[in-house]
C-alpha cells in the first residue's frame, strides 16, 4: 500500500495554511508531484503564490538557484475540487484542529480515492484512532504530524492507528525521509510525544511563577543561561501564543484524567481570557509594544561585598567557588558571616533546618548547573537583607550574573529540567517511543539542548530522583511523583535509556 518511488508518488495536500503550504514546499522540494486544495476560494492557489515566492527569494540571497526554485515550484499544483486529489498516492490532511471537521473530511476523501491511497493527518494531538473510526479502510489512515515552519523543523511524528498495517506506517516513514524529516514513530496517544513531553518546561515555570518564586524574565534567564535553551519558557509561550499553548496544556491534562504532572495555572488560563495572547497581541508574559523592553532578570550591585563565609555542608563545588570570589572560608562559624550552602531538591528553609543553621544568614546558591555566565541565589523568609547582598555582591564581583529568588525547593534550574526529565522518563514507560527516540524528537521538535532522558543521565538519575522526591515531601504534591522509569534505573544504578 502506498507508493514512494521517485518518479510515481503523488501526494494530495488538504489545507492551505502554514503548515500545508510548508508539507507542500518540502514535498515538492524533493521532487514529489504536489496537489494543493482548499475549500476557501483561492486559497491553495495563494498558497502555491506563496511558496515560489519564498523560494525565488531564496535565489535572490544565493541559498538556492534559479533551475532548483523552478523545478520545486513546477512540481506544485492547485486541485480546484477535492476530487482533483482521486489518483494521489498519500493524501495529507493539515485543516483545523477539530474532531468532527477531520472526520467528514476523511470520509468524504474515503469515497474518491482508490482503497490503496494512503490517508494522513497533521493533527497535532487528536487521537488517529478516532479520526479513522467509522471509515470502511481503517487500516490505510496515520499520523504525519510535521512541526512550524515545516521547511526548518526536521521532526515528523509518524503515529499509527489501532487498525493502521505496518506497510503504511512504513510507508509514511519512507516518505518522512525522502522529505528531509526525521520520523519517529509514536504510541496514538493525547499529544504524540512532543506536545505531551514540551508540557513540563512551560508548566513548571508557570508553577514557579505562580508561587511567586520568580519573574518571568529571571526564569528565562537562568534556563537559557544555566542550562543552554535557546529560549526560555515564557519567552516560548508568548511566541507560539497563549490561545496555542493554553489549549493545548488543558486538552493535555484533561486527556490525562488531571495528572497534576501536566496542569498548568490561573494565570496562564488568565491571559487568554483577557486576551493577552504574546507577540501576537503586543503583550503576553512581556510587552512588545513599541519602546518596550524587557525586565532585567539581574541582581544589582550595592554596596561592599562578603569577605568571609561559612559552607554550611563540604562540598568541593561550592569550596571552589567560594575561592573563585575571593573569600575567606572560615573553619568554623564566626555567628555573624554568611553562611552558603547548595541544596538538592531543599529550600532554604528546610535546608535550614536540616543543618541547623541561622536562616538568618544563609544563602543558598544553586550549582547543579553551568554557572559560569549566571548563578541562581535564594533565601528564607527573614533573612537579612544585608547578608543576602552582601553574596549578591560577590558574586557579581566574580563576574556572573546574578539571579535573586525567593525561597523554592530545587530553585528554577532543578526544578524545571527534573520534570522535563520525569515526563520524558514516564513517556518511556508508557512505551510511547523508544527511548532514544523520546530524546531525538523533543530536541527536534521543540529545540531542547537535550532530550528529557538525556538530561537525567548528564545530570545523574540518582541526582534528578533526590530533586523529584524533594520537591514531592516538600510540597505534598504529586505533581512530583517520581516515574518508576526513573526510580528503577537510579536505583540500579544502570543508564536510563536501559530497556
Amino acid at each position: 500500500m502506498g507508493n514512494t518511488n521517485e518518479a510515481r508518488l503523488t501526494l494530495g495536500i488538504v489545507g492551505a495554511g502554514a503548515m500545508g503550504s510548508g508539507i507542500a514546499q518540502v514535498a515538492a522540494a524533493a521532487g514529489i508531484n504536489v496537489h494543493i486544495f482548499d475549500m476557501r476560494a483561492d486559497a491553495a492557489a495563494n498558497s502555491r503564490n506563496d511558496v515560489a515566492k519564498r523560494l525565488r527569494k531564496r535565489v535572490d540571497e544565493g541559498k538556492l538557484t534559479a533551475d532548483e526554485a523552478e523545478t520545486t515550484i513546477a512540481c506544485l499544483n492547485v486541485a480546484d475540487r477535492i476530487e482533483d486529489l482521486a489518483a494521489c498516492d498519500v493524501i495529507v490532511e493539515a485543516i483545523v484542529e477539530n474532531l468532527d471537521v477531520k472526520r467528514e473530511l476523511f470520509k468524504a476523501l474515503e469515497g474518491i480515492v482508490s482503497e490503496e491511497t494512503i490517508l494522513a493527518s497533521n493533527t497535532s494531538s487528536l487521537p488517529i484512532g478516532a479520526i479513522a473510526a467509522g471509515l470502511k479502510h481503517r487500516q490505510r489512515v496515520g499520523g504525519l504530524h510535521f512541526f512550524n515552519p515545516v521547511p526548518l523543523m526536521r521532526l515528523v511524528e509518524v503515529i499509527p492507528g489501532p487498525d493502521t498495517t505496518d506497510a503504511v506506517v512504513e510507508t509514511l516513514v519512507a516518505l518522512g525521509k525522502r522529505l528531509g524529516r526525521d520520523p519517529v514513530v509514536v504510541r496514538d496517544t493525547p499529544g504524540f510525544l512532543v506536545n505531551l513531553g514540551g508540557r513540563a518546561y512551560t508548566t513548571e515555570a508557570l508553577a514557579i511563577l505562580h508561587e511567586n518564586v520568580a519573574t518571568p524574565a529571571q526564569i528565562d534567564a537562568v534556563m537559557r543561561d544555566c542550562c543552554g535553551f535557546r529560549m526560555g519558557p515564557f519567552e516560548l509561550m508568548d511566541l507560539t501564543g497563549i490561545d496555542v499553548n493554553f489549549p493545548v496544556t488543558r486538552f493535555v491534562h484533561e486527556s490525562f484524567f488531571g495528572d497534576p504532572r501536566l496542569r498548568s495555572t490561573p494565570y496562564h488560563r488568565y491571559l487568554l481570557e483577557t486576551g493577552q495572547l504574546g507577540r501576537k497581541t503586543g503583550r503576553g508574559f512581556y510587552h512588545y509594544g513599541e519602546g518596550a523592553q524587557k525586565p532585567s532578570a539581574d541582581a544589582v550591585r550595592m554596596g561592599a561585598a562578603a569577605e568571609k563565609v561559612f559552607l554550611v555542608e563540604p562540598s568541593d563545588v561550592l569550596k571552589t567557588l567560594a575561592l573563585e570570589l575571593g573569600v575567606s572560608i572560615l573553619d568554623t562559624d564566626d555567628g555573624v558571616s554568611p553562611l552558603l550552602g547548595a541544596p538538592l531538591g531543599e529550600d532554604t528553609t528546610a535546608f535550614a533546618t536540616r543543618t541547623g543553621s541561622d536562616a538568618r544568614r544563609l544563602v543558598a546558591l544553586d550549582l547543579s548547573f553551568d554557572t559560569s555566565k549566571r548563578i541562581t541565589a535564594m533565601t528564607a523568609p527573614g533573612c537579612d537583607p544585608a547578608i543576602r547582598q552582601a553574596v549578591i555582591n560577590a558574586l557579581i564581583g566574580s563576574g556572573r550574573a546574578v539571579t535573586a529568588i525567593a525561597d523554592s525547593p530545587g530553585f528554577i534550574a532543578q526544578r524545571i529540567v527534573a520534570m522535563v526529565a520525569n515526563l520524558g522518563c514516564e513517556m518511556a514507560q508508557a512505551g510511547l517511543a523508544a527511548p532514544r527516540d523520546i530524546d531525538k524528537a523533543m530536541r527536534l521538535g521543540l529545540n531542547y539542548p537535550q532530550g528529557p532522558l538525556e538530561f537525567a543521565q548528564s545530570i545523574g538519575p540518582r541526582h534528578v530522583l533526590a530533586v523529584l522526591t524533594a520537591l514531592q515531601s516538600l510540597t505534598g504534591d504529586d505533581r512530583y511523583r517520581p516515574s518508576q522509569w526513573l526510580r528503577r534505573r537510579a536505583s540500579l544504578g544502570i543508564p536510563v535509556w536501559t530497556v
